[in-house]
């Protein structure tokens, strides 16, 4: 008969909290019960750490015993024994450290479900690509740092024609009525009904961030924001958009919720670290419960984020629109840095969709390629094993520092010129390169959604380089 051991990144895997514990534990188990199966001494210590007080008179575990209920004492929040259900789509295209991230996710005492989205990559808390269905609990960097970050596509009644006859209109409207970057504000202010929302008197926090909110309305942020005239393509009618088929001029946008956001996003993740103590490597996702007046506050400030979020697209797009002299036809937009209060499995959960698209059944979305690739107006189809979710774009592969190092000027010329697009803006590290084959992430993740239109950019505007915002 073999010699059973235990090691400490079994107690780990066990969600055990790292500490004296685990040497106490690991001396117990392999002086006392080496004869025993891995089945049994596996069962045992789930049970010691789901109740560490009916073993506090145990011969062999009351130590151990007695340090979990200190742990507890001191309000460390213990993880679940066995991971939630979890479905991940297009593995093989998925960093591993963003599979480690999911697998801790899904180990929180609040997690329901979870899912993993084709263009995953590593995040602060969640993954980017993350989904989260939690109960009563709300969890800052399941968010995202832009609360709301989101994309708007306008369909136009210009034609098709104008984006070549026109070009220097093009270019000038997104030179002039855009603005990019951290901490870029308009010097003229916009105006819009969002400014005069209540919650902004109702806590000092949203008060200080009032003036913030209001010089930078209508601005886009930096990393990989953009707003971008490009050409959709609808193959058939679709009553949701009351199109029909042919090729429109379009207007796609993609930014968040600016410093507001990010503000928000900080304070309640402190807030969230103060109030519950997670093990090492799970501080990230420090969450507020929603029956208390902090998580009650968050969702407010998080509603208030996102509704700004659409609010700097509307400004956006009005400008533009207004500088071409358009129509607007029909328009599709989504927030995929957001939590939702949905049904799963006849339960309301918190649904946390960290750089992903919501696809309810019959919901519209985009998810936008790269300044070369395509984006792709969808329509959900409610599968429940990835929480009614899909990919909120193509997903990295290199990093910002990377890229910049390996990806020389004169290559992204070429590309930019070999699909016809020009480039108000950028830098090496947004280039084409950076990020996955857009059209395998969508076959990937065929089963959520349904493709009803394909954007293709010709005009990008997007900021100097600088730090990203999502």
């Amino acid at each position: 008969m073999s010699v059973f051991s235990i090691t400490g990144n079994d107690l780990l895997e066990l969600g055990y909290p790292e500490g004296p514990v685990f040497k106490v534990l690991i001396e117990a188990v392999n002086q006392h019960y080496s004869a025993h199966s891995s089945a049994e001494v596996m069962g045992l210590l789930k049970r010691l750490l789901s109740d560490p007080a009916a073993f506090i008179e145990d011969a062999q575990l009351s130590e151990a015993a007695g340090l979990l209920l200190s742990v507890k004492d001191n309000k460390t929040v213990s993880l679940l024994p066995e991971p939630v259900p979890y479905k991940i789509y297009g593995e093989e295209y998925i960093d591993p450290n963003a599979m480690k991230q999911i697998n801790q996710a899904v180990k929180l005492p609040v997690a329901v479900a979870g899912a993993l989205m084709p263009d995953a990559h590593p995040g602060y808390g969640l993954p980017i690509g993350g989904v989260l269905a939690t109960n009563q609990a709300v969890i800052p960097y399941g968010v995202g740092v832009d609360i709301g970050c989101r994309m708007c596509l306008s369909i136009l009644d210009l034609p098709v024609a104008s984006l070549k006859a026109n070009q220097e209109t093009y270019v000038k409207s997104l030179n002039v009525h855009t603005k990019f970057g951290a901490g870029a504000e308009w010097r003229k202010r916009e105006d819009h009904e969002v400014l005069a929302r209540p919650e902004f008197k109702e806590t000092q926090l949203l008060r200080q961030l009032f003036d913030k909110a209001a010089g930078q309305l209508g601005t886009s942020g930096s990393g990989n924001h953009f707003v971008e005239w490009g050409v959709v393509t609808i193959t058939e009618a679709q009553p949701e958009l009351n199109l029909a088929p042919g090729q429109y001029v379009a207007l796609l946008s993609h930014s968040g919720s600016r410093g507001l956001g990010a503000q928000i996003a900080g304070h309640y993740t402190r807030l969230a670290k103060e109030l519950c103590e997670l093990p090492e490597g799970y501080k990230h996702l420090a969450y507020l419960d929603m029956n208390t007046a902090e998580g009650q506050e968050y969702w407010a400030a998080m509603t208030l984020a996102g509704d700004y979020a659409s609010a700097c697209h509307h400004v956006i797009h009005r400008k533009l629109i207004n500088a071409t002299g358009a129509t607007l036809l029909a328009r599709v937009e989504n927030h995929h840095n957001f939590a939702w209060k949905e049904l799963y499995e006849g339960q309301e959960v918190i649904v946390h969709r960290k750089g992903a698209t919501p696809a309810a059944e019959g919901t519209l979305g985009i998810i936008p390629g790269s300044m070369t690739a395509p984006g792709f107006i969808v329509k959900g189809k409610g599968v429940a094993a990835s929480l009614q979710s899909a990919s909120h774009g193509a997903g990295r592969v290199l990093s910002r520092n990377v890229a910049k190092a390996q990806i020389k000027p004169d290559e992204m010329r070429k590309v930019l010129a070999d699909h016809g697009v020009v480039l108000l803006g950028g830098g090496l590290d947004e280039a084409p390169a950076v990020y996955k084959d857009i059209r395998k992430v969508m076959s990937a993740q065929s089963e959520l959604v349904e493709v009803i239109g394909e954007f293709t950019p010709k005009y990008v505007r997007m900021a100097d380089g600088g730090p990203a915002e999502d």
